[in-house]
Formats: C-alpha cells, sequence, structure tokens
C-alpha cells in the first residue's frame, strides 16, 4: 500500500522547473487524460517516487485542525505527488518529502497546499504567509517548531 503526500501549487508553472527541485532525473510521458506527467523513481535515494502533473479547474477538500473542513479550487494548478511505501517512509520518505517540498516553495511563491492522502491538510501557503496544520503530525516527525529547510 501506498502513502501519498501531495503537494499542489497554483497557477501555470513550468514542469520542468518543478521536476529539477522535486524530482531529478524525471523523465516526460503523457498521462491518461493526455496532460504532460513527469515522473521519476527516487525510491532507492529518497524513499519515494514522484509524479508531477499540471491540470485545469482544480478542487482539493482535507481535514483541517479540528475536523474542519478546508477546500480549495484553483483555476489552474500542478500537483507533485510523492508516493511512499509504509517500510520507508519514516527514515526517509517524509525527511526527504519535506526537503523537496521546501525546495518547491522557497524557489516559487504560488499559493500552495500540502495533504496526506488527500484526506489530511498538513501545510497551506496563502498569499506568501506559510501556515502548518496538523500538529500532531509534525510532532511525531519531531518538526514541530522546525523551519522547512530545502
Amino acid at each position: 500500500m501506498s502513502i501519498d503526500y501531495q503537494l499542489a501549487l497554483a497557477g501555470d508553472i513550468p514542469l520542468e522547473r518543478l521536476s529539477e527541485l522535486a524530482a531529478p532525473g524525471a523523465t516526460e510521458t503523457l498521462s491518461p487524460a493526455g496532460n504532460r506527467l513527469m515522473s521519476a523513481d527516487l525510491y532507492d535515494e529518497n524513499g519515494y517516487g514522484v509524479s508531477i502533473v499540471p491540470g485545469d479547474h482544480g478542487y482539493y477538500e482535507a481535514e483541517s485542525d479540528g475536523g474542519e473542513v478546508w477546500s480549495w479550487e484553483p483555476d489552474r494548478f500542478v500537483d507533485i505527488t510523492f508516493h511512499m511505501g509504509k517500510d520507508t517512509m519514516a527514515e526517509k520518505g517524509v525527511p526527504n518529502m519535506l526537503k523537496a517540498v521546501a525546495a518547491v516553495l522557497s524557489d516559487r511563491s504560488e499559493d500552495a497546499a500540502l495533504t496526506l492522502n488527500s484526506n489530511w491538510l498538513l501545510l497551506t501557503r496563502n498569499d506568501g504567509v506559510l501556515r502548518r496544520h496538523r500538529p500532531d503530525w509534525w510532532s511525531h516527525h519531531d518538526l514541530d517548531g522546525k523551519a522547512m529547510r530545502p
């Protein structure tokens, strides 16, 4: 079973740039819907595989703090999905994924959201303001109060 972390960015963003930041060595194909798709198998090095897909008329919904439902509807977006197995998630996957997320957020200024399995909201950036959600998740990974660094 795969655990998926998805970083969604609003806007029309060059996939090649996101690939450089989050998925070095990614190859380009077409998704089943006919969209461009960049992907890389980084399981050995980073503990995850990555897919980067653009889209139109996005809709995201996830549980936020205190059980509140958060939703977001960007007109244009790019999803960066980190696919992890449970066996390497804690040791390699999550720390390396967060480095990649930090690198993307440092390089890009668009509104963004990070979700876990499309169910739980972990991080948002709106109008340049970064906000962590689900403090227990951050504490579990020993990241509470620590800045995200690429």
